[in-house]
C-alpha cells in the first residue's frame, strides 16, 4: 500500500532517506562552518579571533567555545597560538570562504524577493547550511536579476 500525501505517492525509501541524510550532514557541518566563518570575520575586521570574542558573538559560554576550538584544531581547521588567538589553516579558510559565499547568495536572494535586511541576514544563517548546490545556483541567478 502506498501512503499518499496531498495527492502524491511517497518517494521510494532510498530517495526518501537521502533528504534526511543530507539534513543530518548539514546539521553536523553547520556549527563548524559558523565557527570558521566567524573566526575569519574577526580576523578580517582587523582584530584577533579570541575565544572571549567568539563566545560573545555566538552567545555561548567560553568553555563551549574552548571545546569546539579543540575539535577544530584536531581536524586541522584552526591553529591556537598562546597569547595570540586563533588562526585558520588553509583548509579552514577555504571552508569559511565557501560558507560566507553561500550566506551572501542566500541573503541576496531573500532580499530580492522582498525580505527585510535584518530578517534576510538571520534566515540566511540557517538556510546557507541546508541548501543544495543546485538550489544555491538558482538563488544566485534569481538574486542577480532583481534589484535589492
Amino acid at each position: 500500500m502506498v501512503k499518499r500525501r496531498r495527492g502524491q505517492a511517497l518517494p521510494e525509501a532510498q530517495a526518501h532517506s537521502e533528504g534526511f541524510r543530507q539534513t543530518r550532514e548539514a546539521r553536523r557541518s553547520a556549527l563548524v562552518e559558523d565557527y570558521l566563518e566567524l573566526i575569519a570575520d574577526l580576523i578580517e575586521d582587523g582584530n584577533e579571533a579570541r575565544q572571549v570574542d567568539i563566545a560573545a558573538r555566538l552567545g555561548v559560554a567560553q568553555p563551549t567555545v574552548a571545546k569546539m576550538l579543540s575539535r577544530l584544531a584536531e581536524e586541522g581547521l584552526v591553529e591556537r597560538r598562546p597569547y595570540r588567538g586563533i588562526f585558520l589553516t588553509e583548509t579552514g579558510t577555504r571552508i569559511a570562504q565557501a560558507s560566507r559565499e553561500r550566506h551572501e547568495i542566500v541573503e541576496a536572494f531573500l532580499r530580492s524577493i522582498g525580505v527585510s535586511a535584518e530578517t534576510a541576514r538571520i534566515d540566511a544563517e540557517g538556510i546557507e547550511h541546508h541548501v543544495s548546490a543546485e538550489t544555491l545556483e538558482v538563488f544566485r541567478r534569481l538574486a542577480a536579476r532583481r534589484p535589492s
